[in-house]
């Protein structure tokens, strides 16, 4: 299995470095009178400036691996590096430290605060860091310019429609230029019209700002405009693909696109 993930990896740009590196990941978690093995073995880099999407069907890890992956969780053993840092040496305090300033997260139900508006709700990660809001107020009024709401500023999550309200969530994520975006299902509560227009966006923002941009999603359409693509299957990472490039590790059935 390390032979066919090193061969893998070994077909990325090697112009750039990995952004996100994963060693012998292991995550289980108490079920009862047993131990539920979640994800196993898990490796995999991640190339800067790239986009990454994580497959699968439902109960394979995807959310479990996202969360190691940024930093929210920690794994059992093996090791996250994030941007050359250590996350799975870290406390959460130092975590939360990573994740303000290389981090940015896109959530299928949005999660915007309802009682900040617009404007607002994509000031919240620059004002947590301190500055001056003069300067925080000018970035947010551009980001939501740049997709698309102008005029939508001083409006609340109850006044916008489901695309409306992920594309603040989308510039939320970029207002504090992260190294790495992580999206968990961003289309999965948008029609086809509006996640078609979220998408262009995503990877719009990702070659402008050079934002790695790590998906997870069951739109298979979606994951083939990734650079990457991991596929999980019972914890365990089964195809690797790099632009048409199909690797197959150790003995799991390949999944069919």
């Amino acid at each position: 299995m390390r032979e066919a993930i090193a061969l893998s990896q070994s077909q990325t740009n090697s112009s750039q470095p990995p952004i996100l590196q994963l060693e012998q990941i292991n995550r289980s978690f108490n079920s009862g009178n047993s131990q539920l093995h979640v994800l196993k073995e898990i490796e995999f880099d991640i190339t800067k400036g790239t986009s990454c999407a994580i497959v699968g069907p439902s109960g394979s890890g995807k959310t479990t691996l996202l969360g190691l992956c940024a930093g929210l969780d920690t794994p059992d053993s093996g090791r996250v590096l994030l941007d050359g840092s250590i996350l799975s040496g870290m406390n959460e305090d130092q975590r939360a430290d990573i994740r303000n300033k290389k981090v940015g997260f896109i959530f299928q139900n949005f999660q915007l605060l309802p009682t900040l508006t617009a404007l607002e709700n994509v000031m919240v990660p620059l004002e947590l860091r301190g500055g001056s809001n003069n300067e925080i107020e000018h970035r947010a009024i551009e980001l939501l310019s740049s997709v698309g709401l102008k005029d939508r500023l001083t409006h609340y999550p109850s006044q916008l429609s489901g695309g409306e309200q992920q594309r603040v969530a989308i510039a939320r994520a970029f207002i504090n230029e992260p190294s790495v975006l992580f999206a968990d299902e961003p289309t999965g509560n948008l029609d086809a019209e509006t996640g078609d227009q979220v998408e262009e966006l995503l990877f719009n923002l990702n070659k402008e700002k050079q934002t790695t941009l790590v998906i997870v999603t069951h739109d298979m359409l979606l994951a083939q405009k990734c650079e990457q693509q991991i596929r999980l299957h019972r914890g365990e990472i089964a195809e690797q693909r790099f632009g048409k490039t199909l690797t197959q590790t150790g003995s799991i059935p390949s999944i069919p696109v």
